[in-house]
């Protein structure tokens, strides 16, 4: 996931950097009151990096855990920091398996060359 740096981002950038639709953004911030982007002039949605991140908390409930969306909402509503503290320990595990995969292929790539 790439790491944000921007103080706003248009809601084709978040669903771009998340892999998922516009449109369930969209129905993600009417279903959680949690989700309020900011808008311009315009209209046009603009989330910041703590919103990405709330919406990256929203996505493990309901996408990865498989909770509905009320039970998603309840138990945000009990226990944020809980939950966020959840989610921050999965996403810094599934880093590290990233580099422990990057790791084992190089060390494959190597062993085969060294041969």
């Amino acid at each position: 996931m790439e790491e944000l740096t921007k103080r706003f981002y248009r809601i084709g950038d978040v669903a771009e950097i998340l892999n998922i639709p516009a449109s369930t953004l969209r129905y993600w911030e009417k279903e959680f009151t949690i989700i309020k982007p900011a808008r311009n002039a315009k209209g046009i949605r603009l989330y910041t990096p703590k919103d990405i991140e709330t919406i990256k908390m929203i996505y493990y409930l309901v996408k990865e855990k498989g909770l509905k969306l009320d039970a998603a909402q309840a138990m945000i509503r009990r226990n944020r920091d809980g939950v966020s503290k959840r989610f921050e320990v999965v996403e810094r595990l599934k880093k590290v398996r990233d580099q422990l995969k990057d790791f084992n292929k190089a060390l494959l790539l190597a062993t085969k060359e060294s041969k």
